[in-house]
């Protein structure tokens, strides 16, 4: 069995190193509770084992250990431009990862799904259970995101939203099911979140997200000034719900 409460304890003691009143900071460590929270969740609603579970939590826990050295170094004005955080996780639980679990059995599964956890796409060649666990950390995130998305983002820049305008290149990656990669504080930065619908991989997943109705909830969170916008919004919104209740269907 897999001590969470030793992995906690431990996490938190490196958290220590960090200045957590950086509000970006704060927030990440919330969310890795959260993505740990709805990995185990996941693990559970897939009749994983008990073991199974807590290395689904313990993956979560640790999937963003490397974003802490990012914001200091965001801080201290240093280059963050090549600084990927799933790769530098990986690498700092390759010399520390006995802080957090003391069984060397499940190392690669743990250093390859935080590694992957945050590419657009996930590495070849990986084992089943490498592949599967990657998986599951990626839609457990996927998943906090769109909490995020209903909760924390954009809060004071709704008007910013309201008055944006859908791109067609927006319209025409929702229609393909396609992923999207624009940033931003615009309606079309909104949509690149919800398309993450499209890269979910596990039928317990999709239930999730569609108990929590995270997408029409999301969207109910602004009133579109443009007649045209709405009117695409709505078609995409049902474009989204559709996808995920196929999803659970097959």
């Amino acid at each position: 069995m897999i001590d969470l409460e030793y992995a906690r304890k431990n996490y938190k003691e490196y958290l220590s190193k960090y200045d957590l009143s950086n509000d970006k900071a704060k927030l990440k460590v919330e969310h890795t509770y959260r993505v740990a929270e709805i990995s185990r969740i996941i693990a559970k609603a897939m009749n994983l084992n008990q073991e199974k579970q807590q290395l689904a939590e313990l993956i979560g826990l640790l999937h963003d250990i490397g974003r802490f050295k990012q914001y200091e170094m965001v801080k201290n004005n240093e280059e963050v431009t090549k600084y990927d955080h799933g790769d530098y996780g990986a690498e700092l639980l390759s010399h520390d990862i006995r802080k957090y679990i003391e069984t060397s059995k499940y190392d690669n599964i743990i250093m390859k799904a935080i590694k992957n956890h945050n590419k657009f796409e996930i590495e070849e060649n990986l084992s089943e259970e490498e592949l599967f666990f990657s998986k599951l950390i990626r839609d457990a995130d996927k998943i906090d995101i769109l909490f995020e998305c209903l909760n924390i983002f954009w809060k004071g820049k709704e008007e910013l939203i309201e008055q944006s305008k859908l791109r067609d290149e927006i319209c025409n990656s929702i229609n393909k099911n396609q992923m999207i990669e624009i940033k931003g504080n615009s309606i079309n930065s909104m949509f690149t979140t919800l398309a993450y619908t499209f890269d979910i991989n596990f039928k317990e997943s999709y239930k999730y997200i569609k108990e929590q109705n995270y997408i029409n909830k999301i969207i109910a969170r602004f009133n579109f000034k443009d007649i045209e916008t709405k009117q695409k919004v709505a078609e995409l919104i049902n474009i989204l719900n559709t996808y995920i209740e196929n999803k659970i269907k097959n």
